[in-house]
């Protein structure tokens, strides 16, 4: 016993000699790496730092651009009714619904984002034009689809709240006001296109309830009973398909 408590400290110690002399070699070269200025690269066309930033922070802008100025929010809240309705609480669940809003948005706004790579991307990218064209060309064929999809009164209240005078079309607008216009119109749509659906699964959910109060049943959830119903229904009228049909064509797809 005693001969291993020898060597597990013998062991211990030469350990801990390795280690500092190990150190004391890497010390100096720490050092000297430190006093040795950092090399920074220059940078010789500032326009390049610039596109970098900007193109950063559309990048962190981008969740709110596909929310508020694209057909994502209409979508969304359709498809979150339809749940509703159905009352099959996560059945889709969320990530489903999102992937499904995300690429109903990509096709719905495929003809703009189109026109946006053709007159605005590709000419930036070839040097024929800046970035400001480019960004001036851009925004108009996304400008002229979320005016399609506004009611005018919502653009005139935000005209109003803005304290400015209107200008002689709304092609004139500043995004500013045209993109809060689009998010109520386009919460209004949602809504509702939401109401007209919930209706079929309420006369379902009536129905069942008012059979049970019928045979003494009053104990047991109507929702319970009424959910097959409801699913059977949504499946023999094809109603996934049905609900994308009426989105698309609600923007004149």
């Amino acid at each position: 016993m005693k001969k291993k408590k020898r060597i597990k400290k013998t062991t211990l110690l030469a350990s801990i000699v390795i280690a500092l002399i190990a150190l004391s070699l890497l010390v100096p070269g720490i050092v000297i790496a430190q006093e040795e200025p950092i090399p920074f690269p220059e940078v010789e066309n500032s326009s390049s730092v610039v596109n970098i930033i900007l193109l950063l922070t559309i990048l962190s802008i981008a969740p709110a651009i596909l929310l508020m100025m694209t057909c994502f929010t209409r979508i969304i809240i359709v498809l979150s009714f339809t749940r509703s309705g159905i009352g099959a609480q996560q059945m889709p669940p969320n990530q489903v619904l999102i992937g499904l809003a995300l690429f109903l948005t990509f096709f719905i706004m495929q003809p703009v984002l189109s026109e946006i790579n053709r007159e605005a991307y590709r000419p930036l990218m070839q040097g024929e034009i800046t970035t400001q064209e480019a960004l001036d060309r851009g925004k108009k064929p996304l400008k002229e689809f979320m005016l399609k999809n506004t009611y005018s009164q919502d653009l005139n209240l935000f005209i109003e709240l803005s304290g400015k005078e209107a200008p002689e079309t709304y092609d004139e607008l500043p995004m500013t006001t045209v993109v809060p216009a689009l998010a109520i119109s386009e919460l209004k749509r949602g809504f509702q296109m939401g109401f007209f659906i919930l209706i079929p699964f309420i006369v379902i959910d009536m129905i069942v309830a008012s059979t049970l109060m019928s045979m003494g049943m009053m104990m047991l959830p109507p929702t319970m009973i009424s959910l097959p119903f409801k699913v059977l229904l949504f499946v023999l009228v094809d109603g996934w398909s049905l609900t994308v049909k009426t989105l698309v064509e609600s923007f004149g797809g």
